[in-house]
């Protein structure tokens, strides 16, 4: 534990409760946790991990912009997939997924698997979430159900603790855009 994983982790809590509250201090907040999570990933050899976290921060000032933009063209509000949406988004899981278990595979890594599946999925899951779709919870869901025993091999206990709040956190904020989506089509 130190006082860099405290912060990250601090930090990236209150960016998915942002995010569960449809508020855009989603991407400020969560571009600090990255930041020194790409810190902390590459030290612990969970290189995708590491990786992941330089897209979120790309993927967080796309958000920001997508969310704030007073452009009705360029401005996002949540909405759901269509199934056409939701085969695209599947086949860039499963791409994501090849390939970095392909990439993986040729590096020191002790987690190639479970690495290469909970980063496609959060890819998949942040862009998701940067253009408002319900679906990017459903995704988190899954990778916090994974990532949760990975930081806890990885001796990252607080991390860890910190998958389980976002997977609290993801369930919740499933319901609440649900909600918001609903009220917002009546």
């Amino acid at each position: 534990m130190s006082i860099l994983e405290l912060l990250a982790t601090v930090m990236g809590i209150l960016s998915v409760w942002y995010a569960r509250k449809n508020n855009v201090l989603v991407f400020p907040t969560g571009i600090v946790s990255v930041l020194i999570y790409v810190f902390i990933t590459y030290e612990n050899k969970i290189y995708a991990e590491a990786g992941i976290n330089i897209y979120y921060f790309i993927m967080s000032v796309y958000g920001w912009i997508l969310w704030t933009s007073k452009n009705k063209k360029i401005k996002k509000n949540i909405s759901k997939n269509n199934t056409r949406d939701n085969l695209i988004y599947g086949f860039i899981f499963l791409f994501l997924f090849c390939f970095l278990f392909f990439v993986l595979k040729s590096t020191d890594s002790d987690v190639v698997f479970l690495d290469s599946i909970t980063t496609a999925l959060s890819l998949t899951a942040m862009l998701l979430l940067a253009r408002r779709k319900l679906e990017n919870w459903i995704y988190w869901v899954i990778a916090d159900i994974i990532y949760i025993p990975l930081f806890i091999y990885k001796e990252l206990y607080i991390t860890s603790f910190q998958y389980f709040v976002f997977l609290v956190l993801a369930i919740s904020g499933y319901f609440e855009w649900k909600k918001i989506l609903h009220n917002d089509k009546n």
